[in-house]
């Protein structure tokens, strides 16, 4: 786990990054519409997902579960940020990306989604993108056969 954390450093800050931007964001009032896709959680931890996977295989030498497991680290990461940070918002009574109800239940959108609602939502997704972080690094594991060899030295 050390090793995991020690190599996700940089995702880490990438992370803090993005997820600052969707804050900022929200108390611009910027349009959620508007902006998401340019700020998103879930894309960053699916590209790292890959990156990490491939990168991982070829210059660490790790076997497909190391790459699963730090993927879905990653991912577990990026979900638990998305949810403290959706929590904080209901308890703070703050209008944010997290709380948007584009992002919490499109079907119903515009209408509000109340918390217990959107905590469910949350706790899925802390679930299900986890498992994906896990195949995108399975993935990107597969795709790391394409990466030129380390050149260091014996």
């Amino acid at each position: 786990m050390a090793e995991y954390l020690r190599l996700a450093r940089l995702y880490l800050l990438m992370l803090a990054i993005v997820t600052i931007g969707r804050w900022t964001l929200g108390f611009q009032h910027v349009p959620y519409e508007k902006a998401t896709d340019k700020l998103s959680i879930v894309i960053l931890t699916l590209f790292a997902c890959l990156f990490y996977g491939a990168f991982c295989r070829r210059w660490l030498n790790y076997r497909i579960g190391q790459a699963v497991a730090l993927g879905m680290l990653l991912g577990f990461i990026s979900q638990a940020v998305i949810l403290l940070s959706t929590v904080a918002s209901y308890l703070l009574g703050i209008d944010s990306y997290f709380t948007n109800p584009l992002a919490l239940n499109p079907r119903t959108a515009p209408a509000a989604v109340p918390f217990g609602q959107a905590l469910g939502i949350r706790v899925f997704g802390l679930v299900v993108n986890t498992l994906m972080s896990g195949i995108a690094a399975a993935v990107g594991w597969a795709m790391g056969v394409l990466l030129p060899p380390t050149n260091r030295p014996a």
